[in-house]
């Protein structure tokens, strides 16, 4: 009679090895979790001023913090299916969430080499934007639009006003 395989089937190190080998080629972008985490890398990408923003450094932590999330993902979601964290008879939690809880760190860690911060992107002027589309709206900046001001229930047009006239 075999003895039971006590190896955890958690899936952690056959995940590293292929996006180690294949790069995000391996994260299937069918599933909702693989398009989650493309949208996430976009969003990082976006936060960080744009792809035309990004230096290559940052490119490479981006990478790491996205390949970080994904594991701590995929840990996360094997360790809900578990009927218990806490290995009874060594009363003890289990190994893999101490390795979940290591990544999580590393990923904050990651996201804070990013500064975490948002930036803005850089965009063109106005009429530079509209003269470049060349359509009906470059049209309406060339000709004199005037904008009527429409008096407030006080009866001024002034919109610094209330605040010039507030009682301290």
């Amino acid at each position: 009679m075999k003895g039971r395989d006590r190896r955890t089937r958690h899936g952690l190190n056959a995940l590293k090895a292929r996006v180690k080998v294949r790069g995000f080629g391996a994260i299937d972008v069918r599933t909702v979790a693989g398009r989650a985490l493309v949208e996430w890398r976009r969003e990082l990408v976006e936060d960080l001023g744009g792809a035309d923003a990004v230096s290559a450094q940052q490119r490479a932590v981006v990478d790491l913090a996205v390949r970080t999330r994904l594991y701590v993902d995929s840990l996360d979601a094997w360790l809900m299916e578990q009927p218990s964290l806490v290995l009874a008879r060594k009363r003890a939690v289990l190994p893999v969430l101490r390795e979940r809880q290591i990544l999580a760190d590393s990923l904050a860690r990651l996201l804070g080499q990013l500064a975490l911060e948002r930036r803005a992107k850089t965009v063109p002027a106005l009429r530079g934007y509209l003269a470049a589309r060349g359509d009906v709206a470059s049209s309406a900046m060339k000709r004199d639009v005037t904008v009527k001001r429409v008096p407030t229930v006080t009866g001024t047009t002034d919109p610094g006003y209330h605040s010039r006239n507030a009682r301290p």
